[in-house]
């Protein structure tokens, strides 16, 4: 197709749009809006309504007054794409696994646009278990997922899901200097323990899968509960091992490349 048939077709908006998205993307700690133009080589002014867009539809955000930086949003859209399939795919028969080995539920949990959402879940063996339903969105600051999902990120990324969790609804009362301290244990040691404040008696054991970056790109959730009638089933101590292999075997097979397929 000539330059001059490319030209017939195209979208200047669209263009500013993706340019501002480009631009983001490949730089740390987001830009000004005149520094946007600059790199663009633009007038600020042309930049205004489409900054402005932007950020209503939660693709970028502002950060110290007046720069603006990528969200979370497209990752997020992303993941419940190819990506989140494959990822399925791979789990459900190691999450099968964990279930029969430990008696116990299990449910793998993802970040999409300001919530954990399960993306699938493994119900016990037995006739008892807690199970929670597929598509469902958790919180991030009550749900051991949710701070999996944040002890395993950097700080400019926690920072952002916060935000965008709190521009859902969330509750800012809760992003403490305890909190915030609570995640680097969690990241210290590997995983995250911590009785449910949804449902009495029940301990939600929560482990992160790791990309080949070391970052979470999920969490494996496991909320425990003690089995008085079952003979020889795992203690919590035994259930997080097991756990813990589980996202272990799950995390080499992200690092092998089963995102690079998507």
């Amino acid at each position: 197709m000539s330059e001059d048939e490319n030209d017939r077709y195209r979208a200047p908006a669209l263009d500013k749009g993706l340019d501002i998205l480009e631009l983001l993307a490949a730089v740390d700690g987001g830009l000004t809006q005149a520094e946007i133009a600059k790199r663009l080589d633009r007038s600020p002014n042309e930049f205004y309504r489409m900054l402005d867009r932007l950020v209503k539809r939660g693709y970028v955000t502002r950060i110290d007054g007046d720069r603006f930086t990528l969200t979370l949003k497209l990752f997020g859209l992303a993941q419940l794409h190819a990506p989140v399939r494959r990822l399925v795919s791979f789990a459900v028969p190691l999450m099968r696994e964990l279930a029969e080995a430990s008696r116990q539920a299990n449910q793998l949990v993802v970040f999409d646009r300001g919530n954990p959402v399960v993306i699938a879940q493994q119900e016990a063996p037995g006739y008892w278990g807690i199970s929670i339903r597929v598509g469902s969105r958790i919180s991030l600051f009550d749900t051991g997922s949710g701070h999996v999902l944040l002890a395993f990120r950097t700080p400019e990324e926690r920072k952002m899901m916060i935000a965008e969790y709190l521009g859902s609804g969330g509750d800012q009362s809760k992003v403490t200097a305890e909190f915030l301290a609570r995640l680097d244990q969690i990241r210290s040691r590997g995983y995250e323990m911590m009785p449910s404040a949804q449902t009495a008696g029940v301990i939600n054991l929560s482990a992160p899968v790791l990309g080949a970056d070391g970052k979470a790109i999920a969490a494996l959730t496991v909320p425990y509960i003690t089995l008085i009638n079952t003979p020889g089933a795992p203690d919590i101590s035994s259930t997080i091992h097991l756990l813990a292999e589980t996202t272990h075997r799950l995390s080499e097979m992200a690092g092998s490349g089963f995102q690079k397929d998507s």
